[in-house]
C-alpha cells in the first residue's frame, strides 16, 4: 500500500496534488494566474477549511493540527466506498484522538439536466443539520447508496432517511427539503471546488497551516494513514 508517490504542484494557491504512479493526476485550475494575491490565497483557504454552517461544523478536535476536507457527491459510488471501508479507521484513529479535524463539502457531479438529485440530498444534509444530525445523515445518505442516477434520490427517500437517525421533527424537516432553502449552499461549495480546479469526487484536502495537499478517489486507508503522519 506504500507505493511512491507522485507529486504536482499548480498554480493556485500552491495547492499540491497526490496521485498514485498508477494514476497521475492532472488537476486543471480555472486560473493560470502565476501572481495569485496572497489576500485572495488567504481567503481561498479559509473557506476550504471553515464549516459552511454551524451545525454542520468539523469532526474532531478544533485545535488538531491537520484539517481534512472531503469534497463528494451524495450519488458517488466511490464516496460510498470511501464512507463504508475507510472513514471509520480514519475516525478512529486519527480524529477520536485529536489528531487531525474532518470537514465534508460538496462537489456537484453526477446531476443532470432536468434532475438535480445530488443537490437535493446535499440540501438536505443540511436541513438534518438545523436539527443536530448533520454526520449522523451524511453517514445515512451513504449507507442506502444505489449508485448515479438510479432513481434512489427521492424526496419520499430523505425524508425517510431522516426518521431512520430519529431527526426529531420530521415534518420541519419535510417542510426545509420541499423548499430548497440550502440549494445556495451546495452551489456555494461546488463552485469553491471548481474555482479551485477540482473536477471529480471523491477529493481529499489536507492541511497542516502550511502547503495543503489533495488525493483523489476513494484510495485506501494505508495511503491517508501514510500521508497524516508524515504532515505531523
Amino acid at each position: 500500500m506504500r507505493k511512491k508517490i507522485v507529486i504536482a504542484s499548480i498554480s493556485l494557491m500552491a495547492i499540491m496534488f497526490i496521485g498514485t504512479i498508477a494514476g497521475f493526476l492532472n488537476f486543471a485550475p480555472k486560473s493560470n494566474n502565476m501572481n495569485q494575491d496572497p489576500a485572495d490565497t488567504e481567503t481561498i483557504i479559509n473557506k476550504l477549511f471553515t464549516p459552511v454552517s454551524a451545525n454542520a461544523s468539523a469532526l474532531g478536535d478544533e485545535q488538531a493540527k491537520i484539517t481534512i476536507v472531503e469534497f463528494a457527491d451524495y450519488q458517488c459510488p466511490f464516496c460510498a466506498k470511501f464512507h463504508k471501508e475507510t472513514k471509520d479507521s480514519i475516525m478512529q484513529n486519527f480524529v477520536e484522538t485529536g489528531k487531525v479535524k474532518f470537514l465534508f463539502k460538496d462537489l456537484i457531479v453526477n446531476d443532470r439536466p432536468n434532475e438535480k438529485a445530488s443537490t437535493l440530498a446535499a440540501a438536505a444534509s443540511y436541513c438534518a443539520a438545523e436539527q443536530g444530525k448533520y454526520w449522523e445523515y451524511n453517514d445515512e445518505i451513504y449507507k442506502n447508496s444505489q449508485g448515479e442516477n438510479t432513481g434512489w434520490v427521492t424526496k419520499d427517500n430523505l425524508k425517510q432517511f431522516a426518521n431512520n437517525i430519529r431527526v426529531p421533527d420530521l415534518m420541519r424537516f419535510s417542510d426545509c427539503v420541499e423548499s430548497d432553502k440550502y440549494n445556495m449552499i451546495v452551489n456555494e461549495n461546488d463552485s469553491l471546488a471548481k474555482n479551485i480546479g477540482l473536477t471529480s469526487t471523491p477529493t481529499f484536502i489536507f492541511y497542516n497551516g502550511t502547503t495543503p495537499l489533495a488525493v483523489q478517489g476513494a484510495q485506501p486507508y494505508e495511503l491517508f494513514e501514510q500521508i497524516i503522519n508524515e504532515m505531523i
